[in-house]
């Protein structure tokens, strides 16, 4: 797999995200685009960009709709995007749309994390970062927190966690972390997992290369929630996970709502299988048949806090 130098040969290389080559460059197949930050004019939905960490580089987008009135305080959606933990942002035009639909519908806040991409963050960068921005949120519960949006719109009573594919994975860790280790300042109503990856032979491989420590899909927690101590301490009272029929990762996303079944969990899971659809059709086919019974019960899944 060489190309012509030592420097430039091909170590790993793993399709649609990324290949790796031995001088230590990272040469990704896809670049996405930046959906600028600003006013919505179709729908009043307002957005900007903040910095959570100047250390880190840690930030994330912020999303309010049309506000009627002072006091009005509304839930508030924490959002973690997909890309195998090595690609995407919160600034795509495709998650732009879809936050867009859900916050017309649902009238919640959204934050959406751009956590720090491995391999050149390795995990657990990405679950570290995700877990400081929901403390950075955190901060705001006295309306005295360093983001105007959060102290003036925001009721950190009513928060949900949502995420797609990798995002979905760090949703469920998040949230795991919160009970298992209490998290004062907010409370979590739910989470929304949407096509999520918890692992699988085919990608054992990429994840233990972006994750060192990893002893890969079986043994890992993160990869498999079925041998997490913590499991129990889900920070949350109810759960909808939401597969497609054609996504390789569906059985994963199944066998994760037959294990918090089993977990000693007290809470609720709900499961939405959407027929005939792959693995994240709700960003890239938004005009689809199947779109709007998903969006529908993610909504009627926040609106029944």
């Amino acid at each position: 797999m060489a190309s012509g130098t030592n420097s430039n040969e091909i170590i790993h290389d793993f399709p649609p995200f990324f290949k790796a080559f031995k001088d230590g460059h990272i040469e990704r197949y896809l670049t996405h685009d930046h959906f600028p930050a600003g006013l919505d004019p179709n729908t009043g939905i307002q957005s900007k960009d903040v910095v959570i960490s100047p250390e880190t580089g840690l930030s994330a987008r912020i999303y309010i709709p049309k506000i009627n009135g002072p006091d009005q305080k509304l839930p508030l959606l924490v959002h973690y995007h997909g890309g195998g933990f090595c690609a995407g942002s919160p600034y795509e035009t495709v998650l732009h749309k879809f936050i867009i639909s859900l916050i017309s519908q649902a009238n919640v806040v959204v934050i959406t994390v751009d956590y720090r991409l491995a391999p050149e963050h390795p995990l657990p960068i990405a679950y570290d970062d995700s877990w400081a921005a929901l403390q950075w949120i955190a901060t705001h519960s006295n309306n005295k927190g360093p983001e105007p949006w959060l102290n003036e719109y925001v009721d950190l009573g009513r928060v949900f966690l949502a995420g797609e594919s990798a995002g979905a994975n760090i949703t469920h860790y998040v949230a795991v972390r919160a009970g298992a280790t209490g998290l004062a300042g907010l409370k979590i109503v739910g989470l929304i997992i949407i096509h999520p990856f918890f692992g699988g032979k085919e990608r054992d491989e990429m994840y233990k290369f972006l994750c060192p420590t990893s002893s890969g899909c079986d043994d890992d927690p993160k990869l498999n929630p079925a041998v997490d101590p913590d499991l129990s301490s889900l920070g949350c009272t109810k759960v909808l996970v939401c597969v497609a029929e054609k996504d390789w990762l569906k059985d994963r996303g199944v066998t994760y709502c037959e294990t918090l079944g089993k977990s000693g969990w007290g809470g609720s899971v709900e499961l939405l299988e959407s027929k005939g659809e792959d693995h994240c059709f709700h960003l890239f086919n938004a005009d689809g048949e199947n779109f709007r019974p998903l969006m529908k019960k993610i909504v009627d899944f926040i609106l029944r806090d």
